[in-house]
């Protein structure tokens, strides 16, 4: 632990943003989970809607630092690469 004030603040300041960015990467994996559920079930018009929603979430998620802006246009372009294969069969 440390001694110093400001180190003590700088440990509780750490400790709070952990949660906080432990609870955007939880909904950006719920959103993403969600997507690949209606997809796996076939149901293209709830996949579109969960689609927009997750590439929101991960964009949110990128813009704060919580995930790297090119991991997320990797995971976006899976997820789009997903739900054309299921508009085309």
């Amino acid at each position: 632990m440390p001694n110093i004030k400001s180190a003590k603040k700088r440990v509780l300041i750490a400790e709070s943003r952990r949660i906080k960015n432990a609870a955007e990467r939880s909904r950006v994996k719920t959103a993403v989970k969600k997507f690949t559920e209606a997809v796996t079930s076939g149901d293209k018009d709830n996949a579109q809607v969960l689609l927009v929603n997750a590439i929101k979430k991960l964009d949110k998620a990128a813009g704060k630092g919580i995930l790297h802006k090119k991991a997320a246009a990797r995971k976006k372009s899976r997820l789009q690469r997903a739900l054309n294969k299921v508009n085309q069969a």
